[in-house]
C-alpha cells in the first residue's frame, strides 16, 4: 500500500489491532493479510487475490470489516435498521438492540412512524402517549452511554412520515443545535404529499394507530418549514419514502421505511447491509477509463463482500436470519472527482453527469452479472423466488448496456444478493486510499495545518499539484491563498482552462451537486450517501427548487448544508430573545467581596494566571494576569476577562462562555499536564471548567457555625470531552470540517461526527 502521512495516522489510531495494553501490534500488511484471510475463509487463493484487491488500493470494505475481521468482535456490518412498534416492549427492546449494535461498530436507523402521537389515548394504562419525539430522546440519552466499538458514540438516523401528527414537532426537533445530537433526522415525504405541494393543496395527518384522519395542513406550508429548518443548520432531510419502498427487491419479506444513519442503505426492519467501494481514481489508463481492469474489480469485489456476509458474528439472531435470507450487498465508489481531473472533465458538466450514469450503469450491471455467476456457483438468496427478479418486475432502461439477457438469466437462474450496489460514505476509507470521498466534489484543493513551531504544512490535491507545476504557476503563497479562497475562480495567475476543471464543491452550483446525484443513482439499487452544499448567502427558495428538482429527477433522498448555518445558530437565538423582549440586560452589582481561588496554567505564551472569584449567584468574574509580559497581550487578556465578568454577571451560563473560547487556537499551543492548552483564551476555557467540575455551580454556603465554606485548590481534573465539534474545527486536529456525504468530516484525520 501506498500510504500518506494522513492514512498512516488513521490506520494507526482507528484500524491496526492493538493489544489489551493498547500497544499497536500491526502494520498496514499485517491488517490486510487479517482482512484477507478472515473473509477468504481458509481459501489460500482467494485470500491472496483479495490481499492485492485492497493492497492496490483498487477497492476497500467499510471501517467494520477493516477493523473487525479477524479479531474478537467479528461484527463486518457498517448500517442496521430497527423495528420500532406502538409497545413499551418494542420500543425498549429496540433501545437495548441498538446498544448492542453501536458497541460492536454499526450505526442504526428507525421509523418511529408507528408510534402513536403525543397526548393519545392509552387503554392499556388509561393514560395518553409521550409521542415519538419523547421517545427519540430516550434513544438519543442511551446511545451517549454507550461508546461504538468502545471508541466513540453511536449515529443514528430517525424517519417520521409527513403525514404523522406529531410532523410538525419533528421538523423542529434539531431547531436548537443541542437537541438529539446522535440523531440525523428526515422527513418520510410521500408522492401524495409532494402532488398536494405542487398544486398547493391540503393534506391529512393520519393516526398511525387508529388509522383515524387527524386533520389537515397545507402542504406546501409544512415543505416550507422543511426548507427553512434545512436553510438554517441542514436538518431535516428529505427521503421519498414511496421510492425508498418501491424499489424493495423483497417486498414481501416486508416493508422498507427506514434507512442508515447517512441514509444511503434503505433496509427492511432488523436487516444490515455490508458496503465497499471501488477507486475510480485509479481505473484510468493511458486518460481513458480502463473497463476491462474495471470489470476485474467489480467482479473480485462483489465475491469479497459476498463471504463478508458469511463471516460476519451479526449482533442479533434476528439480523443474521433477515440479513442471510437477502444477502443484501452495497458495491459504491470512491474516487469520482478524482477521476474527472484525470479526464479532465469539469464535475458541473453534462459531460460528467453523463460519463458517471455511464460508469455506474457499467458497475451495476457487471456486479449484477457475478451475482448470478455466483448464484450458480452457490444459490440464490433464499427469498429469490419471491423476489423481483423471479417475478420478472426488476426493470433497468439501459444507457450504454443492453440488459435483456441479464435480465433474463437473473430470472432463470437466479442472484445470489438482493441488492448488489450503493453509494456509502467513504471519508475515512477514502483517506487510506488516498482519493476524494464518494461521488463529492473536491472540496478544498489546498488544507493548510498549523504545527506546534507556527509553520503551516500545506496540503495539496496531487493532480492540481502536478497541473500547478507542469504549467509553472505553483508558489506556496498562490497555494495559501487558494487554501483560504477556498476556489481558483478569479485567481489571475491560474489559466481559465485549469479554473473550469479544478472546481470545488461551492464552485458547483446546487443544480449539478442533485444532476449528479441523479445520474448515479439511475443504476443503483439502494440510495446515493451526498451533501448538496450551498453557500452561505443561498436562499430558502434555492432550497425549495432543489428539493423539487431531487424529486423530479428520481433521486430517493436529498441532504442540503448552507456554508456556515450551524455555526450561526447562537446568533439565531439571541435574536430570537430581542424580538420577544425588547430590553437590555443589566448585569447584577458585584458584592464588595468575593471569594475565588486562582489557577496557574502553562501556555505558548508564559504562566497564565486565572483568578475565578463567586458570589451568593455563582461565579461572578474572573481576572488574569500573564506573568510580567505587559503590553499588548496583558491588555487583550484583560479584555477578555472584563467581558468574561460581565457577561457572568448577566446570567450568560458559564457552559456557553466555554463553549466560546474553547479550542482557540494561536501559533503556540502548549502541552502541560497531559493536556493541550491550544491559547489563552483556551487556557481560560480549561480553568472555568476544571473550576465547575470541582465546584458545581461555584456556591459556597454557609457552615453550620455561620462561617462560609474556603473553596480549596483545584487539582489537576479531566477536560470536557474533546470529541464534541466546536464551531467548524475539527476536535481531534484543529483543521477546518467539511460537511460531505451527509456530515461533518475532517480531511486531515479523518474525525467524523456520523461514525
Amino acid at each position: 500500500m501506498k500510504l500518506s502521512e494522513n492514512a498512516r495516522a488513521v490506520l494507526r489510531k482507528r484500524y491496526f489491532k492493538k493489544d489489551e495494553n493498547g500497544k499497536i501490534i500491526e502494520d498496514e500488511k499485517a491488517m490486510l493479510t487479517r482482512v484477507s484471510e478472515n473473509i477468504a475463509g481458509g481459501n489460500k487463493t482467494k485470500a491472496k487475490r483479495y490481499y492485492k484487491l485492497m493492497d492496490e488500493r483498487f477497492f476497500l470494505p467499510n471501517s467494520p470489516t477493516l477493523m473487525n475481521a479477524g479479531n474478537d468482535l467479528q461484527q463486518l456490518s457498517a448500517c442496521f435498521v430497527l423495528p420500532v412498534e406502538d409497545s413499551m416492549h418494542s420500543i425498549f427492546e429496540t433501545v437495548k438492540n441498538a446498544a448492542l449494535i453501536h458497541k460492536s461498530g454499526g450505526g442504526t436507523g428507525f421509523s418511529f412512524s408507528k408510534l402513536r402521537e403525543q397526548n393519545a389515548r392509552v387503554r392499556s394504562t388509561s393514560g395518553v402517549s409521550s409521542g415519538p419525539i419523547t421517545f427519540m430522546k430516550v434513544f438519543n440519552s442511551a446511545t451517549d452511554a454507550v461508546k461504538q466499538g468502545g471508541t466513540r458514540r453511536g449515529a443514528n438516523m430517525a424517519i417520521l412520515n409527513v403525514d404523522h401528527p406529531d410532523i410538525i414537532e419533528f421538523i423542529k426537533a434539531k431547531e436548537k443545535n443541542d437537541e438529539l445530537n446522535n440523531f440525523n433526522i428526515s422527513v418520510g415525504l410521500t408522492e401524495t404529499f409532494m402532488d398536494a405541494v405542487k398544486n398547493d393543496e391540503e393534506y391529512r395527518l393520519i393516526s398511525p394507530h387508529s388509522g383515524k384522519s387527524h386533520k389537515k395542513l397545507k402542504a406546501r406550508d409544512v415543505f416550507e418549514l422543511i426548507v427553512e429548518m434545512a436553510h438554517k443548520n441542514g436538518e431535516p432531510g428529505i427521503v421519498f419514502v414511496d421510492r425508498l419502498d418501491r424499489y424493495n427487491p423483497t417486498p414481501k419479506a416486508g416493508q422498507i421505511n427506514a434507512t442508515n444513519p447517512c441514509g444511503e442503505q434503505p433496509l427492511l426492519p432488523n436487516e444490515a447491509c455490508n458496503l465497499g467501494s471501488i477507486n475510480l481514481s485509479l481505473m484510468i489508463k493511458d486518460g481513458k477509463i480502463d473497463w476491462e481492469l474495471l470489470k476485474r474489480v467489480v467482479y473480485d469485489a462483489v465475491d469479497f463482500l459476498d463471504d463478508v456476509i458469511d463471516r460476519s458474528a451479526f449482533p442479533l439472531p434476528e439480523i443474521e436470519k433477515k440479513v442471510k435470507q437477502n444477502r443484501k450487498i452495497g458495491l459504491g465508489i470512491m474516487g469520482w472527482a478524482d477521476m474527472l481531473l484525470q479526464l479532465n472533465i469539469p464535475y458541473n458538466s453534462q459531460e460528467a453527469t453523463a460519463t458517471g450514469r455511464e460508469v455506474m450503469e457499467f458497475i451495476d450491471y457487471h456486479s449484477k452479472e457475478r451475482s448470478v455467476q455466483l448464484a450458480e456457483k452457490k444459490e440464490p438468496f433464499p427469498n429469490f423466488d419471491e423476489s423481483i427478479y423471479k417475478t420478472g418486475q426488476f426493470k433497468r432502461q439501459g444507457y450504454k448496456l443492453d440488459w435483456t439477457g441479464l435480465i433474463r438469466d437473473m430470472k432463470e437462474k437466479g442472484i445470489r444478493n438482493a441488492t448488489t450496489t450503493t453509494i456509502a460514505p467513504t471519508g475515512t476509507i477514502s483517506m487510506i486510499a488516498d482519493t476524494s470521498s464518494g461521488i463529492e466534489p473536491i472540496f478544498s484543493l489546498v488544507y493548510i495545518k498549523n504545527v506546534m513551531d507556527g509553520d503551516k504544512l500545506l496540503y495539496i490535491n496531487k493532480y492540481f499539484n502536478e497541473v500547478a507545476k507542469k504549467r509553472k504557476f505553483y508558489s506556496k503563497e498562490l497555494m495559501e491563498e487558494i487554501s483560504e479562497k477556498g476556489s481558483l475562480h478569479e485567481i489571475q495567475e491560474i489559466p481559465e482552462d485549469v479554473q473550469e476543471v479544478f472546481v470545488t464543491a461551492h464552485d458547483i452550483t446546487p443544480e449539478w451537486h442533485i444532476r449528479m446525484q441523479a445520474a448515479f443513482q439511475e443504476y443503483v439499487d439502494n440510495a446515493v450517501s451526498k451533501t448538496i452544499n450551498f453557500s452561505n448567502s443561498a436562499t430558502k427558495q434555492d432550497i425549495y427548487m432543489s428539493y423539487m428538482l431531487a424529486y423530479e429527477l428520481g433521486c430517493k433522498g436529498v441532504t442540503v448544508y448552507r456554508d456556515g448555518s450551524r455555526d450561526e445558530q447562537v446568533l439565531n437565538v439571541g435574536k430570537k430573545m430581542r424580538e420577544q423582549d425588547r430590553t437590555r440586560i443589566e448585569p447584577r452589582n458585584r458584592p464588595e467581596t468575593t471569594y475565588g481561588v486562582t489557577k496557574k496554567i502553562n501556555t505558548g505564551c508564559g504562566h497564565l494566571y486565572v483568578t475565578i472569584n463567586v458570589d451568593h449567584t455563582g461565579i461572578c468574574e474572573i481576572f488574569t494576569q500573564m506573568g510580567k509580559v505587559g503590553g499588548c497581550a496583558s491588555a487583550q487578556l484583560e479584555a477578555i476577562a472584563r467581558l468574561i465578568s460581565l457577561a457572568l454577571r448577566s446570567n450568560v451560563k458559564v457552559e456557553s462562555i466555554v463553549k466560546q473560547l474553547r479550542l482557540i487556537r494561536c501559533p503556540s499551543p502548549m502541552w502541560s499536564k497531559g493536556k493541550k492548552i491550544h491559547s489563552c483564551a483556551d487556557g481560560i476555557a480549561n480553568a472555568l471548567i476544571e473550576f465547575i467540575e470541582q465546584d458545581g455551580n461555584g456556591i459556597k454556603h454557609q457552615n453550620d457555625e455561620g462561617e462560609r465554606d474556603q473553596l480549596k485548590v483545584i487539582p489537576d481534573s479531566p477536560s470536557l470531552d474533546e470529541t464534541r465539534p466546536v464551531g467548524s474545527m475539527c476536535p481531534e486536529c484543529g483543521a477546518t470540517l467539511e460537511f460531505k456525504e451527509g456530515c461533518k468530516t475532517c480531511p486531515i484525520c479523518g474525525w467524523s461526527k456520523c461514525s
